[in-house]
């Protein structure tokens, strides 16, 4: 009798050290994803502070670009799909259009020399400047993040116990091709 006790509490001991570790894999894997999500909602943040200053750089600079309303219409348009996009994927893919409208715009504004004198017009380009900044960085911080996950989940044991409960890899942020170079603007 003594030894079926001893058996029994070894094989309890064993499930809860087994139950107890994957318990601890499993919310190391959910504080990680969660970790991610937060990541996004920085990078998030930052895109809509840049989509807060584009209407007001627009608007500063809309009188005397009269002929470059294509330029404004697609930084609309752009906005407006980022608006409705659901997924990060749909996100990314979105604020890379708005980029690429954006760096039109800049470029365009090269060629209007008088902006240059108008100080809401060169407050507002500081301030884009700096919230392309800031997004450049949460986007690394998202990478980084997304980094330690997939590590993380592809590591033995830990690769169990993420196969089990579904958690996959997770996506990088990546830019279009050619974002990766800001645009020149020179208003000298």
């Amino acid at each position: 009798m003594k030894k079926s006790w001893i058996v029994l509490g070894a094989i309890l001991g064993v499930v809860l050290i087994v139950g107890l570790s994957l318990a601890g894999v499993y919310n190391s894997l959910v504080a990680r994803s969660q970790a991610i999500d937060g990541q996004w909602a920085q990078v998030e943040t930052q895109y809509q502070r840049r989509f807060d200053l584009i209407p007001n750089l627009v608007e500063s600079v809309k009188g005397i670009m009269i002929q470059e309303q294509t330029v404004f219409l697609a930084l609309a348009e752009a906005r407006t799909r980022y608006a409705g996009a659901i997924t990060p994927q749909e996100q990314t893919d979105a604020a890379n259009e708005v980029e690429s409208a954006l760096a039109r715009l800049l470029v365009v504004m090269e060629n209007y020399p008088e902006l240059r004198s108008i100080e809401a017009v060169t407050t507002l380009m500081d301030e884009l400047a700096g919230t392309e900044n800031r997004i450049a960085v949460e986007r690394g911080r998202y990478n980084t993040e997304v980094r330690d996950y997939n590590t993380a989940i592809k590591r033995f044991p830990v690769v169990m116990v993420a196969g089990i409960f579904g958690f996959d890899e997770r996506e990088y942020f990546e830019s279009f091709p050619g974002t990766d170079m800001p645009p020149r603007v020179d208003f000298s």
